[in-house]
């Protein structure tokens, strides 16, 4: 009987051990991610700021709703090298997943904040498009849902990892539906769009907590804090790029034109 206590305290004390260690775990999860998302935000502000003129004087040419560029936000707006800001963040992801193994867990929460700053150059012209008002509300909207999906796949009891393998196949035909939507500039292709945009990335924001939850769970008894340390980061990028998309695409419903 004595046996049988000290087995029970023993596993008892270890329960407690990983429960503390996965709310210090999902802590650094949404810390990072958090940080991510204002170096995201003022990047995207800054760049913006710079790109953008009110002085004729100053003009180095305009964009098609007629907002006058500098030299700077013509050339990162209108010249070919628009496409390597756009494209420099899809580069660092598979890059990322490339070094991920080589990287310290340091490297990896520095890279991914470089990232952060790539996906923020990459976003600022949505300071051209969109009003500032708008902006703000789609992201505390954005933030409001991501919290509540986010809280629900981390305390629901129902297993929903079988909607990964769907929710992938959801983003591939998003993205093969936006490429094409590129020639045929559909305005109800894109509304269509939109619509599944939001309610996949709402479903990646459940799956992805409860992925990250049960990782940390099933590796916590190995005692690897380096790879916990990384991991951490890891879950912190996916959970940052469902943030990102989700905004996005419920700016196309919200945000208010300039």
């Amino acid at each position: 009987m004595a046996e049988f206590e000290n087995v029970r305290s023993a596993i008892g004390a270890r329960a407690a051990r990983i429960d503390e260690g996965l709310r210090a775990h999902m802590n650094k999860v949404y810390g990072t991610m958090s940080v991510g998302l204002i170096i995201t935000a003022l990047a995207a502000w800054a760049i913006a700021g710079l790109a953008v003129t009110t002085d004729p004087s100053q003009a180095a040419g305009q964009m098609q709703n007629g907002t006058m560029l500098t030299s700077f936000g013509a050339a990162i707006y209108t010249s070919a090298l628009r496409w390597v800001i756009m494209l420099l963040p899809l580069g660092m992801v598979f890059g990322f997943g490339a070094a991920a193994n080589r990287m310290s867990a340091a490297g990896a929460q520095l890279f991914f904040y470089a990232y952060a700053a790539a996906v923020g150059a990459s976003l600022s012209s949505i300071f051209v498009f969109y009003t500032t008002f708008s902006i703000i509300e789609t992201f505390f909207i954005t933030a409001i849902s991501f919290a509540a999906l986010s809280l629900w796949g981390y305390t629901t009891k129902k297993d929903i990892s079988g909607w990964g393998s769907f929710l992938i196949m959801g983003v591939v035909g998003i993205l093969i539906a936006s490429i094409v939507n590129i020639f045929l500039a559909s305005s109800a292709v894109h509304f269509a769009i939109s619509v599944l945009g939001v309610l996949i990335f709402a479903g990646l924001t459940a799956y992805d907590t409860q992925n990250i939850k049960n990782t940390y769970v099933a590796h916590a008894h190995h005692g690897d804090g380096e790879w916990l340390e990384k991991s951490a980061i890891f879950g912190a990028l996916q959970l940052y790029l469902d943030f990102i998309n989700l905004f996005m695409f419920l700016l196309q419903f919200l945000g208010n034109r300039e």
